[in-house]
């Protein structure tokens, strides 16, 4: 294991892994402190995105949108820090006052970090540099000005998780990289141990990662959309009628 971390292989994993040291674009990428702090005027950068989504998925409610911007971007993160702590044994400083967003962009040209400092990449590094800097304000600036549960977005917190996971495990059974695979899922199961996101949902087979097998408590509100569906890991076995008052939100 290395101690530099490789963004064109980690890049390799698949988009959500991918994190650029320039901008792809003249985009109006800003820090993401900035968009968490920013207040509600319409044209923040956290407004434009649920926006751009709600206008995408032709979603009929405003905490739809919400909800699967924050699911995408939370999957951006845990991506890249869990890729980059089990390929590398180090993760980037994702410090928000420097991580850049562009609130219009898509993976892998959203994020980009001019200065690539490696930290530690033990699981509780990890929760710092993500679940702490990033999901909770993220968590808190959307819930101040939407209505939407803090139980739905650390559901998709959870799930985001468990999918990064996953999908690191399966590059690198398909690479002979089974050792990644592995550290991949022990991180994994160590940062659900805390108390927002071990609640979020089951692990199953026998409550470990071992085949990424997870079932949430809260359903991200997707299948709401004219073309939504459930996602695989849903508290639901079957999409509620669409006039039902209200999904769980965990």
């Amino acid at each position: 294991m290395t101690t530099l971390i490789d963004l064109a292989e980690l890049g390799t994993v698949g988009g959500f892994f991918a994190l650029r040291r320039t901008p792809a674009h003249d985009s109006g990428a800003r820090p993401l402190a900035e968009a968490y702090a920013a207040p509600a005027t319409g044209t923040d950068p956290l407004t434009f995105r649920v926006r751009k989504v709600a206008g995408r998925l032709g979603a009929p409610e405003d905490r739809i949108a919400v909800s699967v911007a924050q699911l995408g971007l939370a999957a951006r993160l845990w991506s890249v820090a869990l890729g980059s702590a089990a390929l590398y044994g180090r993760v980037p400083d994702l410090d928000p006052a420097v991580l850049r967003w562009d609130a219009d962009g898509t993976s892998p040209d959203d994020l980009w970090l001019s200065d690539l400092r490696p930290l530690p990449g033990d699981a509780e590094t990890l929760r710092s540099v993500v679940q702490h800097g990033h999901l909770a304000p993220l968590s808190a600036a959307l819930r101040d000005r939407y209505r939407i549960s803090a139980g739905l977005l650390w559901g998709n917190a959870g799930s985001a998780l468990v999918g990064a996971a996953r999908e690191l495990h399966g590059w690198a059974a398909r690479s002979g990289r089974a050792d990644v695979g592995e550290r991949a899922l022990e991180l994994a199961a160590e940062l659900f141990d805390h108390p927002v996101l071990r609640d979020t949902g089951t692990l199953r087979d026998t409550g470990t990662l071992r085949g990424t097998a997870f079932r949430r408590r809260s359903c991200c509100l997707y299948y709401r959309c004219p073309d939504g569906g459930l996602c695989g890991d849903c508290c639901f076995e079957r999409p509620p009628q669409r006039s039902s008052p209200e999904a769980p939100s965990g």
